[in-house]
């Protein structure tokens, strides 16, 4: 073969004149069964290795002495680039390994009579063929078939091969001697496929493009070369494997330099890793070389900020779409690279109303609930694939229309959904064109994630029954919801996943312990209403009403809440509280200028927290209240009493304190005090207990759910509320009355009678917040706090004041029942908290003083202000650490 110049080489073929060697064995023609295969000579193998392992790779030198009539060529060979170098013939005769053809000798021709003495000295040296025996023993036993190649396949464990290429069909198919058994067999390079050579009617070959130069590639590298080869996998008759030559792995390098593409079906049986195939393909498509000359990237005209970002997940759309919220605030929908989510085939339901997919179809439901509750409000990296086109359908087509969709890859926390979606049987891999690019990153790692779910018996590919969702919605279904009133009612707090969210204050929610689906109202407020269609035409939507519906959508929708029913209107829509990780989601509108306060919430515990929210959104002017303006003064006192703070102390009882210094207490001017209507109920509840035990481990706690359970400390029964379940054994209890937490196990759990529930009596501990005082963030300055609070007011009488509202709860302030010393301020005079300085003009005159007392600990150098030599602007944000 000579030198590559812009293509494959041409070759030659020499045959060496005056010698001749043993015939190698060949095999019968399938064509003809009547025919046997020819074994080897003897020492041909042995000559043919020698010459093998001498010449290839090796340039050589060679004349052409006789050339027939049929165009064959005989001349003498020399290892070199000169006729210097080593004669090929005469190094096989010296080493008996071929004979001399005398009958053509010259006696004239000094290099013939070379060839007749170094065959006579191979003779007389018994050398080669010219051993005793005849060289019978040097006879390959050569397996041309293999009787079970899947066996085969197997017992070589994945372990590499010693092997010789015999031939190469084109640059992925070679034909390889296995040593040391020669079994002769054919080998497709897995994971990959090059260029072939098209056989036409006429017998004749056509090459695809970059066939030949494929074929060159390998056969340069590999052609009776000795390499390992790894036996992977044996589908359908045809055996996998990967070929290593000691300078390199000869499917990456194919891939690598554009000769080859990869092929999903064989990846996966693909040792080496399939990311290494991925990575040499997409090395080739950027350089645009050979078979991707004319690739273009899916995302070629992205920029890499809109290719690869951060955003927060806000809905759930299906199990392989989300609704994201970019930095940006704008929201995209992003549809997971190549899964295709549950669905049912053939079915046509679009003509049943009562058709619901999230409930109807096997898997859909527990799909969008794995999403749901991985994702849902949290950042996730997403990394857009590949832009899929919109589609249009014609009366003729039976392909739907899609709109252009944004096919990503989405990660949290290093894991990819869409692999966690399919391992779980929940979505299953769509499987592409060898010639379509469009598909995840991580194509490979979903393969292999369907395989291990399709093994297991996994979701979808499970043979048991599918699971059967029966959710009943009572949404407008006024009968059934005047029913379930009640039973809501006497709930208290109900756990409720948000489904829908119509506008600010209405939603659809997902009752998942009562299996039904309800039409919800906020109480309390008045949120501005949207658009609608009315009877006398389209109903114009007031200012903030879509804002209203952005902020409850981002703070509740598709999440885990908790909610109290009170009412229901004439429509059927239930009417109550919504709660979200402590938050009230009708104080949060009201709060954020949303929504305003309704005269309905008067009868509320709620009430003043609500009016207070509304009062600070109007003093800022902000969206609903933007163009709010004062009502004209009539009366100047009357005017002068609304500015002023109001201190309307009322006596109530410090039950417990917390370790973020939230405080609760029982209300004793009310009545509602330990010693009063609290106390007759417990007694009267224990008694109860005492003569009716309940059936220790017969009690199954939920989280929201309210029951009783036994205190540890001293082995009493008290009303609790499960806040959650991690196991049996560890129950977590919130005691409402009092306010203190505690872990138990369910055996100390028992269901509370219907006389003790909340209905009866509500709920004792309210809790509070300190009012002008910044909550250190330092553990062990705010474990200094809370011990002396607990030494100062935990279980005794105190006066407290609400000064302005919270996110979690009012903010107070406190007094000593006795000295009427503000206890918020006397811990910033021993400086151990720092004010939290208020902004509202009716509070300046309270945080005035807090300024003045923390001003006297700074001058004493007490606690926090021990060191000297300091600003305000010292103070740590992360905690009361100030430097020295």
């Amino acid at each position: 073969m000579g030198q590559p110049r812009g293509g494959p080489p041409p070759e030659r073929q020499i045959n060496l004149s005056n010698i001749r060697t043993g015939a190698l064995a060949r095999r019968a023609p399938q064509s003809q069964p009547d025919q046997k295969d020819t074994p080897d000579e003897p020492f041909a193998f042995q000559a043919r290795e020698f010459l093998r392992k001498m010449l290839i790779g090796k340039e050589v030198c060679f004349t052409v002495e006789v050339k027939t009539a049929l165009g064959r060529e005989y001349g003498m060979v020399y290892l070199g680039r000169d006729t210097t170098g080593e004669n090929i013939a005469e190094s096989l005769v010296n080493e008996g390994l071929a004979t001399v053809r005398r009958e053509g000798i010259r006696g004239n021709n000094p290099d013939q009579a070379r060839l007749c003495d170094l065959e006579d000295q191979a003779k007389a040296s018994k050398k080669g063929m010219w051993t005793e025996g005849g060289g019978t023993n040097t006879v390959r036993d050569l397996k041309y078939i293999i009787e079970n190649p899947r066996n085969f396949v197997d017992s070589m464990h994945q372990k590499p091969v010693n092997a010789v290429i015999e031939h190469v069909r084109d640059g992925s198919v070679v034909r390889a001697l296995l040593l040391p058994d020669y079994y002769l067999v054919t080998v497709m390079l897995s994971g990959v496929k090059c260029p072939t050579f098209k056989r036409e009617a006429d017998g004749t070959e056509s090459p695809e493009p970059f066939a030949a130069e494929a074929k060159f590639f390998t056969e340069s590298r590999l052609l009776q070369r000795d390499v390992q080869i790894i036996l992977e996998s044996c589908p359908n008759q045809v055996i996998l494997g990967t070929v290593l030559h000691p300078n390199g792995n000869i499917t990456e390098l194919l891939l690598k330099e554009g000769f080859a593409r990869c092929v999903d079906w064989s990846m996966a049986v693909y040792t080496q890793g399939a990311e290494k195939l991925r990575a040499g393909e997409k090395s080739a498509k950027e350089r645009k070389v050979r078979i991707w000359k004319d690739y273009v990237a899916p995302t070629a005209n992205m920029d890499q900020k809109d290719r690869q970002f951060v955003a927060k997940v806000m809905q759930v759309v299906n199990a392989d779409a989300v609704v994201v919220k970019l930095n940006s605030g704008e929201y995209k929908t992003i549809h997971l690279s190549s899964i295709r989510p549950p669905r049912i085939e053939g079915e046509n339901k679009d003509k049943d109303k009562r058709f619901r997919p999230i409930y109807d179809i096997p898997y859909m439901f527990e799909a969008r609930e794995f999403m749901r509750k991985k994702i849902i409000g949290k950042k996730v990296n997403v990394t857009v694939d590949y832009i899929r086109a919109a589609t249009s359908s014609s009366e003729t087509s039976t392909i739907p229309a899609f709109a252009e969709r944004t096919c990503a890859t989405v990660t949290i926390g290093g894991i990819n959904i869409a692999e966690a979606l399919v391992s779980k049987g929940f979505a299953t891999v769509i499987r592409y064109r060898q010639d379509d690019d469009q598909r995840s990153s991580h194509y490979d790692e979903l393969l292999a994630a369907e395989a291990r779910a399709i093994k297991n018996g996994k979701g979808l590919h499970s043979k048991k029954e599918v699971p059967i969702h029966r959710v009943a919605d009572i949404s407008g279904e006024t009968q059934k919801a005047k029913q379930f009133l009640p039973f809501l009612q006497r709930a208290g707090r109900s756990e409720a996943v948000v489904e829908y969210v119509f506008s600010g204050s209405r939603l659809k929610l997902y009752m998942p312990k009562e299996t039904c689906l309800i039409t919800f109202l906020l109480a309390g407020i008045e949120c501005p209403r949207g658009s609608r269609n009315m009877p006398g035409g389209m109903q114009v939507a007031e200012p903030f009403s879509d804002e209203a519906m952005a902020f409850t959508k981002e703070l509740v929708l598709q999440r885990e809440v908790e909610v109290e029913v009170e009412s229901m209107d004439k429509a059927g829509n239930f009417i109550g509280w919504l709660h979200i990780e402590g938050v009230n989601l009708s104080v949060a509108l009201v709060e954020n200028a949303l929504s305003k306060v309704h005269f309905t919430a008067e009868r509320s515990s709620y009430y003043k927290t609500l009016v207070s929210g509304e009062e600070a959104s109007r003093l800022r002017k902000d969206k609903i209240w933007a163009n709010y303006e004062e009502k004209k003064v009539e009366e100047v006192v009357h005017v002068m009493e609304e500015k002023e703070r109001t201190a309307n102390y009322r006596a109530v009882y410090v039950t417990e304190i917390t370790d973020t210094m939230h405080f609760y207490t029982q209300d004793v001017e009310t009545g509602r005090c330990v010693c009063t209507q609290l106390e007759n109920l417990m007694e009267t509840m224990r008694a109860e207990i005492a003569a009716q035990p309940p059936v220790e481990g017969s009690y199954a706690a939920r989280r929201g759910d309210y029951c009783i359970a036994n205190f540890s400390a001293d082995g009493e029964w008290y009303r609790a509320r499960v806040e959650k379940v991690q196991s049996p054994a560890k129950v977590h209890v919130f005691y409402i009355d009092y306010g203190n937490r505690e872990i138990v196990p369910s055996t100390r759990l028992a269901v509370i009678p219907p006389a003790f529930s909340t209905r009866a009596l509500a709920a004792q501990a309210t809790e509070y917040a300190f009012a002008y005082i910044q909550v250190p963030q330092d553990e062990d300055a705010r474990a200094d706090v809370v011990d002396s609070l607990v030494r100062d007011i935990q279980n005794t009488q105190c006066l407290l004041n609400v000064e302005h509202s919270g996110v979690t709860c009012p903010h107070v302030t406190l007094q000593f029942a006795d000295s009427k010393d503000d206890v918020g301020l006397s811990l910033v005079k021993e400086g151990m908290v720092m004010v939290d300085v208020r902004k509202e003009k009716h509070l300046q005159k309270m945080v005035t003083e807090y300024l003045n007392g923390q001003e006297s600990a700074k001058t004493a150098r007490l606690n926090i202000w021990r060191y000297g030599d300091f600003r305000d602007d010292d103070a740590d944000e992360f905690g009361y650490k100030l430097k020295k």
